[in-house]
C-alpha cells in the first residue's frame, strides 16, 4: 500500500484487516520499491498523486524490472479521474482505477481477487517446475527401460535363436538319425525357452490377463510371480469375493498403481512380508499396499516438491485422472500406501 498519507494508510490496512494478508505500508514510491526488491508482492495499492516519484511513474519503474512485469498493480486517486487518466494508467500496467470515496467492501473484493490470482499462478508455476523434472526423469526412465529390453532381446532371447539356427543348420551335415533326432530335441527345448522370453517381457509390458480375466486375475498373477522372484512374502486380498470387473482403463490404472508400489517395497524397503487389499464400495475403490520395512522419509510423505520419485508421481497421476488421491504413511513398521478412488456401479 503506497501513499504519502499516513491516514490513507491506516484507512487502507482498517478495510484490507479482515482479509488476513501480509499487509506492508510505504509512504514513497522509494521505500515502495525497496519492498519490492526483497519481497514477493501480490499486489500493489498505490495513490496517483505522491511527491518526487507519483503513482504513474512508479509503475512505469515496476513494470522495467523482468521481476515485476507480471505484478498487479491498483490505482487510487481522488484528482486524476478523467478517461484520459484512466487510460494513462492502465497504459503503465495498471490492472484497475479505483476512485475516491473508497467504497471498502469494493476494495476488500478487488484486493481478494487479485492475491488470490497470485497465489493461483504461483501454484501453476511451481506445478510446472515439477512437470519438467518429472518429464526430464521420465524420458530417462524411457531410455533405461528401452536399454533393460534390448539387452534382453540380445542377450537372451538373440542367444537362443542364434543356438536354434547353428543347430538347423547342422542337421543336414549329421550321418546319424539319434544325432539328427537329438539336434531335433534340443532345438525344441530352445525354442520353448524362446517362447517363454516372449510371453516374460509380453507380460511385463501388458499382462493378457488384464484384458481376459480382469483385474483380479492380473493382481493375483502378478503377485504370485512377486513371491517366487523376490525373499518377500506376499499377499493379495479382494473384497467383496466376487470383486466386479472395472472399466478396462480403470482395471489398467489399478494395476500400474500396485505393480509400482510392490516394485518399490522390493528395491527400497527391505521388507520381509507385503500385503495387497482392493475394496470396492458403492461409491469408492480403496487400495492399500502395505510391507513391514523400514518405512519412507518424511519429506517423501508430505510429497514436498523435489523429493519423490517418478514412481509415487506416476502412482499419484494415475489416481487424479479418476478423481482419486495417493496418501503415503509410515506404519511403523513399514510403509503404507493408500489410494482411494470414486466409483459407481454402472457397468462398465
Amino acid at each position: 500500500m503506497v501513499d504519502d498519507q499516513p491516514a490513507k494508510l491506516l484507512s487502507y490496512e482498517a478495510i484490507l484487516r479482515d482479509l488476513d494478508e501480509n499487509l506492508i505500508k510505504a509512504s514513497s514510491g522509494r521505500e515502495a520499491l525497496e519492498h519490492l526488491l526483497k519481497t514477493d508482492i501480490a499486489l500493489v495499492l498505490m495513490d496517483v498523486s505522491m511527491p518526487e516519484l507519483d503513482g504513474f511513474e512508479l509503475a512505469e519503474i515496476i513494470r522495467q524490472h523482468p521481476r515485476f512485469q507480471k505484478t498487479a498493480i491498483l490505482f487510487i486517486s481522488a484528482v486524476h479521474l478523467t478517461d484520459i487518466d484512466r487510460i494513462k494508467g492502465y497504459q503503465r500496467g495498471a490492472v484497475d482505477y479505483i476512485s475516491v470515496p473508497v467504497v471498502p467492501e469494493l476494495l476488500k473484493a478487488k484486493v481478494s481477487v487479485f492475491t488470490e490470482l497470485h497465489r493461483k499462478t504461483q501454484q501453476l508455476e511451481a506445478l510446472n517446475r515439477e512437470l519438467r523434472i518429472l518429464s526430464g526423469r521420465l524420458l530417462t526412465l524411457q531410455d533405461d527401460e528401452r536399454r533393460r529390453f534390448a539387452r534382453e532381446l540380445h542377450d537372451g532371447l538373440g542367444q537362443e535363436l542364434v543356438a536354434v539356427k547353428m543347430i538347423v543348420d547342422s542337421i543336414g551335415h549329421l550321418s546319424t538319425s539319434e544325432a539328427k533326432d537329438l539336434a531335433a530335441t534340443q532345438s525344441s527345448a530352445l525354442i520353448d525357452r524362446a517362447l517363454q522370453q516372449v510371453r516374460s517381457i509380453s507380460y511385463l509390458l501388458h499382462p493378457p490377463l488384464l484384458d481376459e480375466g480382469g483385474l483380479r486375475s492380473a493382481l493375483q498373477w502378478y503377485v504370485d510371480g512377486l513371491a517366487e522372484r523376490s525373499d518377500i512374502v506376499t499377499s493379495i486380498h479382494f473384497q467383496p469375493n466376487d470383486f466386479p470387473r472395472l472399466a478396462p482403463e480403470l482395471e489398467t490404472a489399478i494395476f500400474r498403481i500396485v505393480q509400482e508400489a510392490l516394485s518399490n517395497i522390493v528395491r527400497h524397503s527391505e521388507a520381509r512380508n507385503a500385503g495387497v487389499s482392493v475394496a470396492k464400495a458403492k461409491k469408492q475403490i480403496t487400495i492399500r499396499v502395505c510391507d513391514d520395512g523400514k518405512g519412507i522419509a518424511e519429506q517423501v510423505l508430505s510429497m514436498q516438491q523435489g523429493s519423490i520419485g517418478v514412481g509415487i508421481a506416476g502412482m499419484r497421476q494415475r489416481a487424479k485422472e479418476f478423481g482419486g488421491e495417493l496418501k503415503l504413511q509410515n506404519a511403523r513398521p513399514g510403509t503404507l500406501v493408500e489410494v482411494q478412488i470414486p466409483s459407481t456401479d454402472s457397468p462398465h
